[in-house]
């Protein structure tokens, strides 16, 4: 993959192109998070057999541009916004038009909305919002969000595949909001199975903070397999 760092609709992004891409993988980052990333698209271009392109573009105020409603803080003094909406009308209407002449991707190319805790919640909380996205790459979303559940069981996602993960140690904390989160993603998977929309939930060894790039690297591999799989049935 060539990596190119950029500016997308006024957004700094950080790009890793294979030629012809027929994925588009899209995850927005803090900025202390470029390592990880970093990581992960060398884990895609030595696992995923389908060409595909990874943006990662900068958000600047993580508790608020990722936040689809305001929340009391869960850890420390720093509470939630509600600037989802706006990111995702950033990522519609600015990012995404803008990445075919970017990219020069494959006609009929798709779309996958992904990252890692809080961007796994903003990618999550977009499947209910648009059918722009065939997949969302959920690893380790912060499913314990006030609300969340109350409001997930009441929507149908658009996106044709989600994938979710969690640490198997993540619920072990004494957080008492972060804690809720081994029943929260339990619950999230039942309701996408009664929904009947193709999805997986995948236990990762280890707490919230352990190999996020390898996390996130699965979750969009899983993501470009299950489109490839349905691509497969629909030509045969």
């Amino acid at each position: 993959m060539q990596r190119r760092a950029s500016t997308i609709a006024g957004t700094p992004c950080v790009t890793y192109v294979e030629e012809c891409p027929r994925h588009i993988l899209l995850q927005p980052v803090d900025h202390r998070d470029l390592d990880d990333v970093d990581r992960e698209a060398r884990l895609l271009q030595d696992s995923c057999k389908t060409p595909v392109a990874l943006v990662a573009f900068e958000v600047p105020e993580w508790n608020d541009d990722l936040s689809p409603w305001e929340a009391p803080p869960a850890f420390g003094k720093r509470g939630f916004g509600s600037g989802a909406q706006r990111t995702l009308d950033l990522v519609l209407n600015g990012i995404l038009p803008e990445l075919p002449s970017a990219l020069k991707p494959q006609p009929g190319r798709d779309a996958i909305l992904g990252g890692y805790s809080l961007a796994a919640l903003f990618s999550l909380w977009c499947s209910y919002q648009t059918d722009a996205f065939a997949a969302v790459a959920a690893a380790s979303p912060s499913v314990w969000f006030p609300g969340w559940i109350g409001y997930a069981q009441d929507r149908q996602p658009l996106s044709r595949a989600i994938y979710l993960s969690l640490g198997d140690r993540e619920e072990k904390t004494r957080n008492a909001v972060v804690s809720t989160v081994g029943s929260c993603i339990r619950r999230q998977h039942e309701l996408l199975r009664a929904q009947d929309v193709p999805c997986t939930l995948e236990w990762n060894a280890g707490g919230h903070f352990q190999d996020p790039g390898q996390r996130t690297a699965r979750a969009f591999l899983w993501c470009v397999d299950a489109l490839e799989a349905k691509r497969t049935h629909r030509y045969h």
